[in-house]
């Protein structure tokens, strides 16, 4: 058994790597990730990611260099993430979705320098491989697909590889997540990881109904009680790993906790299988996100054809769009010992809470602030309770650090008010008098369709390059299941269909971020500067409509 995780006096540092080698070397035989009939345990995700730790320091990589991940949910993904932590290197999340201008984006603003790919995404990452130098190795996991050329198979190198020794590391190591930009091209937010450590380990014991952890010396005492005491953490990801969601409040909470991970094998949402894998594995927590999971899993535990086992389930927690009152009271229903927690929370932070339980369930689009957490007006006033104005929702503090190789968007999104930093991500809210946050929207004309962020920018720009089209306006529109649907209006000069423009685009844009519906008008409607005229856009969409 590798040794116990020390430093220097024998101190564990607030770093999830360090963290997670100490509880591997008391819980080494217990399951840490599980995904259909895989099942990795603590001592192999410590040796498996060790092994990709080396493998990547004898590709060349230092303190700091960059690993993108362009993976679906599986045990690579976060044993990815865990040999990045292990050597100080940066682990960067890829959008699966992704095609080849989108990735090769990405690849090139986060100076990646390897990157960890599924087989079955391996024509994107073909067809980019010669317009990003910088990457220096190529790791492909094998889910079927077909083979890239020059790339290492994952299980190979980690066979002939030894593990990387365990090693002195910091709390200000960082991480990086990216998430969507105004215009729509995704930003690097960096964070620190000792910061979130300590968070973790103050918020989350309490939730399953344990002390807080006072220190990381004290995690892997902590979890040979908790474990003796009847401490289940089977936990739970529904929504991809690659998400802020999944992987700040689903893995990152429970794997620093000494609980499973369990993954769903499919790609897409399927009721049955997350039902049937919570009965099989005594899920304990799921982590989704809003709505766009909710519902069809509410409708699938009433629709009484399939009975399933949710005795085990205590916790369930989303982040990332709108979660209504009634399908939470509906689970509620089916799952009446259930907690949940319903985030409001951005890549730059998170702002605040709302806990439902039977018998009392928040509101929708109501949250408890967290500590610090306030609404600023765009003179820089802080607001207070009952004010009756809105304002942008700042959240106190020094995580995250900042955009990457963006000074510009970093000083306006994290700004100084009052001698107190603040991220202000741009979430509009308004201040009850008991000082509850009512969440408004984005300032901009962000479209949230299933978590996923589309910004109607990007989509104008590339619907504008078709040879037809004069101008194009992109909004969203109410969707039952996925809170948002894309739609657009855009005028043309010679005959186009709206089906010949939006297939056009698919080479640069991903599916999600493709118009459902694309009406063609006459003029798209701007004001006399020039500026979008959302509203008119979305009567003469309305006025189309079939009655």
């Amino acid at each position: 058994m590798l040794g116990r995780a020390t430093t220097e006096g024998d101190n564990v540092e607030s770093n999830f790597a360090t963290i997670w080698e100490s509880i591997a070397d008391v819980i080494g035989d217990d399951p840490a990730l599980v995904q259909g009939a895989r099942r990795v345990s603590w001592h192999d995700f410590d040796d498996r990611s060790a092994r990709l730790a080396g493998a990547l320091a004898r590709a060349g990589l230092t303190e700091g260099s960059k690993v993108a991940e362009f993976l679906y949910n599986s045990p690579e993904y976060l044993e990815t993430y865990f040999a990045c932590l292990k050597q100080s290197y940066v682990p960067v999340n890829v959008n699966y979705r992704y095609v080849e201008e989108e990735l090769v984006y990405l690849l090139d603003n986060s100076d990646a320098e390897a990157l960890v790919f599924h087989s079955s995404l391996g024509d994107r990452v073909a067809a980019i491989r010669d317009r990003v130098p910088g990457v220096k190795l190529w790791i492909e996991v094998d889910d079927g697909g077909g083979h890239v050329d020059g790339a290492e198979p994952y299980d190979a190198l980690l066979a002939r590889t030894d593990p990387a020794p365990r090693r002195e590391r910091s709390r200000d190591d960082i991480t990086m997540l990216y998430t969507g930009g105004t215009t729509g091209m995704p930003k690097g937010v960096m964070s620190k990881v000792g910061g979130v450590v300590d968070t973790i380990l103050v918020t989350t014991p309490p939730v399953f109904g344990l002390e807080p952890i006072s220190q990381p010396d004290d995690v892997a005492d902590f979890v040979v009680k908790a474990k003796a005491d009847g401490f289940r953490g089977e936990t739970m990801p529904a929504c991809p790993l690659m998400h802020g969601t999944g992987m700040g409040l689903g893995a990152l909470p429970a794997l620093t906790l000494g609980g499973c991970i369990v993954m769903l094998e499919g790609r897409g949402l399927d009721v049955d299988e997350l039902w049937s894998t919570v009965e099989r594995e005594g899920v304990v927590s799921i982590v989704l996100v809003g709505d766009a999971f909710a519902r069809p899993m509410l409708k699938a535990l009433r629709d009484g054809s399939t009975s399933y086992d949710t005795s085990s389930m205590k916790l369930m927690v989303s982040a990332g769009v709108m979660f209504s009152a009634d399908i939470r009271a509906g689970l509620l229903e089916q799952i009446p010992q259930l907690v949940i927690l319903d985030f409001i929370a951005a890549s730059e932070g998170g702002m605040g809470m709302a806990l439902s339980m039977a018998g009392a369930i928040a509101p929708t689009g109501t949250f408890m602030p967290n500590p610090g957490v306030c609404l600023i007006t765009e003179d820089d006033r802080v607001l207070t309770a009952g004010d009756g104005e809105s304002g942008m929702v700042g959240i106190p503090g020094d995580i995250p650090d900042g955009y990457y190789k963006d000074e510009a968007k970093t000083a306006k999104t994290f700004r100084t008010i009052g001698g107190v930093r603040y991220s202000i991500p741009g979430d509009w809210a308004t201040i009850g008098a008991d000082g509850s946050l009512t969440l408004l929207g984005r300032g901009s004309q962000c479209i949230n369709t299933g978590g996923e962020k589309v910004f109607p920018e990007e989509v104008e720009e590339v619907i504008k390059t078709h040879p037809a089209v004069d101008d194009c306006l992109i909004f969203g529109v109410p969707d039952e299941r996925f809170g948002q649907r894309v739609v657009g209006v855009a005028s043309i000069h010679t005959h186009a269909t709206p089906e010949e423009i939006v297939d056009s685009t698919r080479t640069s844009l991903s599916a999600y971020k493709l118009p459902r519906t694309l009406l063609l008008v006459d003029h798209v409607p701007r004001a006399a500067n020039g500026k979008a005229d959302y509203p008119a856009a979305r009567a003469l969409l309305e006025a189309a409509a079939p009655a």
